[in-house]
């Protein structure tokens, strides 16, 4: 089990930081206090914003976690500051471990607030839309009076380790690791690896919900697929269908060897016949 998981922290409007562990949770509002939606974005996500976070979901499984301590969610809100109980962020998605897979072990989330969970997300990953891409790719600063910037949340406030950015338009992916409290870009060969959940993210071309294209997918860290329950369902029943083909095969083969058995045989006791019949001819009783 990792143990090394990013500890929380907050910026507040003076620049100091400071340890949200601190402060008392009877002061502070829960998940149910805080709203799953933000009123001033009324607008749904795209089919896209859709289907690929819940690919991420279905195949994010770390091994070295039980399920039950592993979160992920998608188009969530996400609340990171105990001083300003309304700033949160909307990652299109993003992965949780060693967190209790439901609130306070019994509750299905409505949004995830650091201050109540105490463990921060260990991988975001954003889908790019023409609108957010300077925000992004941390290329906004921030205004006076105005809650940190994405990049500022998820680098300096909550330190996720790892950062990953698709663009579906041209399909690039970049990544970003937390090192020394910064992000440093990732060089990409074919898969990002995350050695310290034995997992890695990397693109995929397939079908998924009857649609083909390039999909963002979690592998194994020896880059195997990990494939969604509805997949291995399907290659269960690919693998007994060629199970039962080969066994009619076999049965259709078996009793072809008994029709030539028999034909066989049919064929030597009429061969027997017409020799003994020659030799009643010639007088002789066989």
């Amino acid at each position: 089990m990792n143990s090394s998981l990013p500890v929380f922290h907050s910026i507040y409007p003076n620049g100091q930081q400071g340890n949200l562990s601190l402060l008392s949770k009877e002061n502070l509002p829960t998940m149910y206090d805080l709203p799953s939606e933000d009123p001033e974005e009324p607008g749904l996500p795209d089919e896209f914003h859709y289907l690929q976070p819940q690919l991420l979901q279905f195949t994010f499984r770390p091994p070295e976690y039980y399920p039950h301590q592993v979160f992920s969610g998608a188009d969530m809100n996400l609340y990171y500051d105990a001083a300003h109980h309304n700033w949160h962020k909307r990652p299109d998605w993003f992965g949780v471990v060693g967190v209790s897979r439901l609130y306070n072990h019994n509750d299905l989330r409505l949004s995830y607030v650091i201050w109540q969970e105490e463990i921060s997300p260990f991988v975001i990953v954003e889908l790019l839309s023409p609108g957010t891409e300077k925000e992004d790719l941390g290329e906004t600063e921030r205004s006076a009076n105005r809650p940190p910037t994405k990049w500022e949340v998820y680098e300096q406030i909550l330190q996720v380790p790892y950062y990953v950015v698709f663009n579906r338009y041209n399909n690039q992916l970049q990544a970003f690791h937390l090192e020394s409290g910064q992000y440093q870009k990732m060089p990409i060969e074919s898969r990002i690896l995350m050695p310290e959940i034995k997992l890695s993210l990397g693109l995929w071309q397939g079908e998924y919900q009857g649609i083909n294209r390039l999909w963002l997918r979690w592998y194994d860290a020896e880059g195997t697929l990990i494939l969604t329950d509805a997949e291995k369902e399907k290659l269960r029943a690919d693998a007994a269908k060629q199970l039962a083909d080969a066994a009619e095969q076999r049965a259709d083969a078996a009793e072809q060897r008994a029709d030539t058995a028999e034909q066989r045989a049919d064929t030597a006791e009429q061969r027997a016949e017409y020799l003994a019949q020659r030799l009643r001819e010639l007088g002789i009783e066989p």
